[in-house]
């Protein structure tokens, strides 16, 4: 199976590029540590190096792959990044990097991998969101809002690929220690390794679930908490305020 990987250099998208390649798994990995990148090609992947977010720069890599591989059976879009506000001086500009490096990274990449997709007997795309899309939380205005895009962008997606026989999976981890998380400076709970992440996220892509969501015992509270009225939530959120 051809695997695409983005956002490869470091935590979950890391740890699945390694978990894919020692399933013997044709693994091509995305990212922009060139450093990170070499480690992986150590290993026997094959890395190619860009940034995302310049549309031009990602069509000419997926020319290239194309080019190359012809078809990708498996395409997980993991880059993504974090930023929080501090509504005393709010930021409109860190706004526009959280969305430029979560919704706009995902839109360039999915442009550029579906027409290799298409040519897969059983194309699979995956896209890394959060549990953060589930509810309103505090500082969370950028990171949050950029997930629920992305949530919506892909399940529409999933609804329009239907008929190609595109499967269409959504992640949406709760807390994975990487160096993205390492910067919290707040607790979180039950979080996982991000070697135990990418082993769920296997699991789930090979069972073809349209929602891969974890750990439950944090995941699964958020899903019914979304359901109060928001009135109620608001008070609620009001207590994890940093």
């Amino acid at each position: 199976m051809k695997i695409l990987i983005t956002g490869a250099t470091s935590g979950i998208g890391h740890e699945l590029a390694k978990i894919y390649k020692q399933g013997n798994h044709e693994v091509i990995a995305l990212g922009r540590n060139q450093e990170a990148l070499k480690n992986l090609e150590n290993i026997g992947i094959e890395t190619r190096q860009v940034d995302l977010s310049n549309l031009e720069a990602t069509r000419e890599i997926f020319k290239a792959i194309e080019a190359k591989h012809g078809h990708i059976d498996l395409a997980i879009l993991n880059a993504g990044n974090c930023e929080y506000i501090d509504c005393k001086d709010f930021d409109a500009q860190l706004i526009k990097r959280v969305f430029d490096a979560n919704v706009i990274t995902l839109a360039n990449s999915i442009e550029g991998v579906l027409p290799l997709l298409r040519k897969s007997r059983q194309p699979h795309l995956a896209g890394v969101a959060s549990m953060a899309a589930y509810l309103p939380l505090s500082r969370a205005e950028a990171y949050g809002a950029s997930k629920v895009a992305a949530n919506y962008l892909l399940e529409a997606l999933a609804i329009d690929l239907i008929d190609e026989n595109i499967t269409v999976s959504i992640i949406n981890p709760g807390f994975v220690k990487t160096p993205l998380t390492d910067k919290n400076d707040f607790p979180m709970p039950f979080v996982l390794e991000a070697h135990e992440a990418a082993k769920i996220i296997v699991r789930g892509i090979a069972a073809k679930k349209i929602e891969i969501h974890f750990p439950l015992r944090l995941t699964i509270p958020m899903k019914l908490l979304s359901l109060f009225p928001r009135k109620l939530w608001r008070k609620i959120g009001q207590k994890f305020k940093k």
